[in-house]
């Protein structure tokens, strides 16, 4: 009984490093494409981004300049990373099962309505208590937060341990 205990819990039970890393990474895709974003195609800062995350620690004073600043690059980046990571977690715990039944076919649709609700929460829900994000709300936003969700999805799907000691 012991060891069906702890076989079903192995196959049921995310992979939380994998998750993590799956998160930081999704996050830093994220990151890059906002930073692109907001520079190349809508021409403002490239240091808006960072002045919008580092407000939800640091208080919308933040907001009153764009331009370069160590101490609010450095709380942004604090902030995305430990984000992202939280919400790689998430996504594995609700992904596992179907990463280890499936391949990206039915990967990649979960992470992008993953990465969907999270721009539904982050920009209608969170708006609420951080504002300042209601102006981002946009279909390159939206896509941005696809792309996370499909990246993160997939690297967990491909950096789950249970895949090595149990092929397909």
């Amino acid at each position: 009984m012991d060891l069906r205990m702890h076989l079903y819990h192995w196959q049921h039970a995310p992979d939380w490093p994998a998750a993590a890393v799956a998160g930081l990474a999704g996050g830093a895709i994220l990151m890059v494409l906002e930073l692109f974003w907001s520079f190349l195609v809508s021409g403002g800062s490239p240091w808006a981004a960072s002045h919008m995350i580092a407000a939800i620690v640091m208080g919308p004073g933040t907001l009153q300049s764009s331009e370069f600043s160590l101490g609010v690059v450095a709380v942004a980046l604090v902030a995305h990373y430990l984000l992202g990571t939280v919400f790689g977690l998430v996504l594995g715990a609700i992904i596992t099962p179907i990463c280890r039944a499936s391949g990206p076919g039915l990967v990649l649709p979960a992470g992008a309505l993953f990465g969907a609700v999270l721009y539904l929460l982050n920009f209608y829900g969170m708006v609420h208590f951080f504002p300042w994000f209601a102006e981002w709300r946009g279909a390159a936003t939206f896509v941005i937060h696809l792309i996370f969700g499909m990246a993160a999805a997939l690297l967990y799907w491909k950096l789950d341990r249970y895949e090595a000691s149990h092929p397909r």
